[in-house]
C-alpha cells in the first residue's frame, strides 16, 4: 500500500517497540475503508484509536524472534523448536490475568513481560533490552584434523578471538573475546575447528524507559530444556514480586543471579 512522505515521517516518530503494530493497524483500517493511499490523516486517526484502545491489545507478554529461520546466513541451528515451546510456556503462564489483578484494566504495552529469541549473537531481536533474552550460541573447539595455516578462521572472526600459534599452525581461541557465533568453524576448510558447546546464552533484566539497563548474562551455554526452566523460574519471581507491572529487571536482585548461576552451573552444555 502506498504511503505519502508525510505519513512515512509520522510513523517513524512512533516508538519502535510498537511501530510495526501501529503501521499494520493503519494499513488494516485503510483497507477496510477502501483507502488505497495512506496520508497523514489516516496515520493520526489510527494512532489515536490505537492509543486509546491499547488495553484491548495487551496480552500479558510479548515474544519476538529474529528472521533467522527465514534464511539468515548467520543463523545457528540448534535443531530445537525452542520458539514454539517458549510461546506455549508464556501462553500457559496467563500473565494477562495477573496484570489485570495487580495493575487494573488500564494496561499498557510496557506492562507486558518481554521475551525474545535471537538465532545468533548479532541479536537483531534486541535481547539486551528485554526481560528475558535468549541467544543461540556455538562455541568452537579444536578437532582432530591438522591445521594448514590458511588463516581463514582468523579472517572470519570479527572479535579477533582466533589466532594461530606462532610455534606451529594451530588455531587458538581466546574465550574471553569469543561471542560463540560459530563463524570460524564455518570458515575452516579442514575441520580443525569443530563444534563444541552448542545451545543458548541467556540474558535477564534488560529494559528501556526512565531507568534503562542492559540485561545481565547468566554464565554458560544451555540446552533448550534448561532455558525453559530458567524462564519458568523468572516468571515465578515476577509473579511473586510484581505489584504494578514492573519490568523483571526491577525485580531481580544480585542474589537472584547468583542463585540462578549456582542452580544451573552443572547444566551447561560441554
Amino acid at each position: 500500500m502506498q504511503w505519502s512522505p508525510e505519513a512515512e515521517a509520522a510513523i517513524k516518530k512512533v516508538p519502535f517497540f510498537v511501530r510495526k503494530r501501529v503501521r499494520a493497524r493503519v494499513e488494516e483500517e485503510a483497507h477496510k475503508a477502501g483507502v488505497t493511499s495512506i496520508t497523514l490523516a489516516e496515520v493520526k486517526a489510527t494512532q489515536q484509536r490505537y492509543l486509546s484502545g491499547m488495553a484491548a491489545d495487551v496480552k500479558g507478554y510479548r515474544f519476538e524472534t529474529c528472521f533467522g529461520p527465514s534464511g539468515c546466513p548467520n543463523r545457528i541451528d540448534t535443531g530445537e523448536d525452542l520458539a514454539g515451546r517458549i510461546e506455549t510456556l508464556l501462553e500457559e503462564a496467563d500473565l494477562l490475568t495477573l496484570l489485570r489483578e495487580r495493575v487494573g484494566p488500564d494496561l499498557k504495552f510496557h506492562h507486558e513481560v518481554r521475551v525474545t529469541l535471537a538465532d545468533c549473537p548479532n541479536a537483531c531481536s534486541q535481547p539486551q533490552i528485554k526481560d528475558i533474552g535468549i541467544i543461540a550460541a556455538c562455541r568452537p573447539r579444536l578437532g582432530p584434523a591438522e591445521c594448514t595455516g590458511c588463516e581463514a578462521c582468523v579472517q572470519a572472526c570479527q572479535e579477533e578471538a582466533v589466532y594461530l600459534d606462532p610455534a606451529g599452525p594451530q588455531p587458538q581461541i581466546d574465550l574471553s573475546r569469543c561471542c560463540d557465533c560459530g563463524q570460524c568453524m564455518q570458515a575452516c576448510p579442514t575441520g580443525t575447528l569443530a563444534e563444541g558447546a552448542k545451545g543458548y546464552r541467556v540474558q535477564l533484566g534488560g529494559k528501556l524507559g526512565r531507568h534503562p539497563q542492559l540485561a545481565r548474562e547468566l554464565p554458560g551455554i544451555y540446552d533448550g530444556e534448561t532455558v525453559l526452566e530458567i524462564i519458568r523460574l523468572c516468571l515465578a519471581i515476577y509473579r511473586e514480586r510484581s505489584r504494578r507491572g514492573e519490568r523483571l529487571g526491577a525485580l531481580l536482585t544480585a542474589a537472584d543471579f547468583e542463585a540462578l548461576g549456582r542452580r544451573f552451573h552443572g547444566r551447561q552444555t560441554r
